[in-house]
């Protein structure tokens, strides 16, 4: 990174000087004030304290544990978005595989806008579906659940308290989906990403004022502390760089010239190292907690099982990474059509320079690809991973893991990318002295 390309305070009062883009970060802002607002509007029919309690001595390394952290705290607050926007991603990721096996959903990718806003119904439907199941299942957990001294979570369970729950729960998620889509298209930055970056940042306070409470009472030595910004300061930064990296396909483009003759115009193929993002970590992350979740919820023995998968141990981390690679490789394929990409290529006259069109090109680029998707995956594990063995090894109150860590950044990338774009086309400085280069690249490309 060039000397130059350092933070500049004045784009930061540049934002409040374009009317468009002061009213879309003020607009964003009052919206996620909204959400988290939201995060402490009690569930009808529950003891918020109790399921707090719960959630303090046997949430941690289980699924709701994950839940809780992308919902902000809903969960452990039994709030009306307990069930957070995750049924609304998993809606989205569905539908993403099923364009690969079912030939219409595949078509109406192909179809543009029309097509597009198909998708985005169908995914909706599909939210609406995931919801009422999810609920159902909530309020059977809910009513299950006993506190320390066995007072119950749910004061008056019965079928009343279950229909209750699950169209309050349903609503909470359709509403965050809508509060999202409202940040996309009024706001700034993806409204999604941005409502789960709220939660995860959300829990910033709490971790550091535990990290001082820690060393407060010298439960934590100051050396260790001091390694912990070191490392994570220096895993931000592979990240901002990682993220923004690309390996770059040439492409020429054969165009008419004057006088009859013919020009090659010179482009590129932009192949993202981390192609797949945080998906790969957060299924992984949902599959091998699962059968924790069940062993400490529903107190059943999986034996020899849930000690491999004990999080902390070298044999969870293995799989762990084993998982990854195998998810970042799944879901990059599915993503990225390289037959399409040949094919597009192809019809606007282009080639790869020392590659024949067709099955050629395709198999070039399925190479390329699975090279870069390799390394982007090994760093992907190795991010997830390091949170995890600091905190068990240095005994830190550290409650962010990997995922939540590439997701804060990558959500920061992408709006402080679209913030700089609204500078520059108006004239004014981006995030750079004199506006020379970008701190922030896209990440789309």
């Amino acid at each position: 990174m060039n000397s130059n390309k350092v933070l500049n305070t004045k784009a930061l009062k540049n934002i409040f000087k374009i009317p468009d883009l002061r009213d879309r970060v003020l607009f964003t802002l009052m919206m996620l004030a909204v959400y988290r607002l939201g995060i402490f509007v009690t569930t009808p029919g529950v003891d918020r304290t109790i399921m707090e309690k719960i959630m303090a001595t046997r949430a941690d390394g289980t699924l709701l544990g994950l839940f809780n952290m992308f919902s902000g705290g809903a969960l452990e607050n039994l709030s009306i978005f307990a069930l957070g926007i995750m049924p609304y991603i998993s809606a989205s990721i569905i539908m993403s595989l099923l364009a690969v096996v079912v030939p219409k959903i595949g078509e109406l990718q192909k179809e543009g806008d029309q097509g597009q806003r198909k998708i985005t119904q169908y995914t909706r439907y599909g939210t609406v579906a995931l919801c009422l199941f999810q609920g159902v299942m909530m309020a059977k957990f809910l009513e299950s659940l006993q506190g320390p001294a066995g007072e119950l979570v749910v004061t008056s369970p019965g079928l009343f308290f279950r229909f209750l729950t699950v169209v309050t729960l349903t609503t909470g998620t359709l509403f965050l989906m809508w509060l999202g889509e409202q940040i996309t298209d009024r706001g700034i930055g993806n409204g999604i990403s941005l409502l789960i970056f709220a939660s995860i940042v959300a829990r910033f306070p709490a971790m550091f004022y535990q990290m001082g409470k820690f060393l407060n009472e010298q439960m934590i030595k100051p050396f260790h502390l001091v390694f912990f910004i070191v490392v994570m300061a220096v895993t931000f930064t592979v990240i901002v760089f990682v993220e923004s990296s690309q390996r770059k396909i040439p492409i020429q483009y054969a165009r008419r010239g004057g006088a009859g003759g013919r020009q090659v115009q010179n482009s590129h193929l932009p192949l993202r190292v981390n192609t797949a993002g945080v998906i790969p970590a957060i299924f992984a992350s949902a599959l091998l907690v699962f059968p924790a979740t069940i062993s400490s919820f529903f107190q059943f023995d999986m034996g020899l099982l849930q000690v491999w998968l004990s999080p902390g141990g070298w044999l969870y981390h293995l799989f762990f990474l084993g998982l990854i690679i195998f998810f970042a490789f799944f879901y990059t394929f599915v993503q990225f059509k390289t037959e399409d990409v040949a094919e597009n290529i192809n019809k606007q006259g282009g080639y790869i320079p020392g590659i024949r069109p067709g099955k050629d090109t395709v198999n070039y680029i399925n190479l390329v690809l699975s090279r870069v998707t390799f390394g982007g995956s090994i760093y992907l594990a190795a991010v997830c991973i390091l949170p995890d063995l600091l905190r068990t090894n240095m005994g830190l109150p550290f409650y962010m893991g990997g995922t939540s860590i590439l997701i804060v950044v990558g959500v920061a990338m992408d709006t402080a990318s679209q913030i700089e774009s609204y500078l520059i086309s108006n004239n004014y400085e981006g995030f750079s002295i004199g506006g020379k280069g970008s701190l922030i690249r896209s990440r789309r490309g």
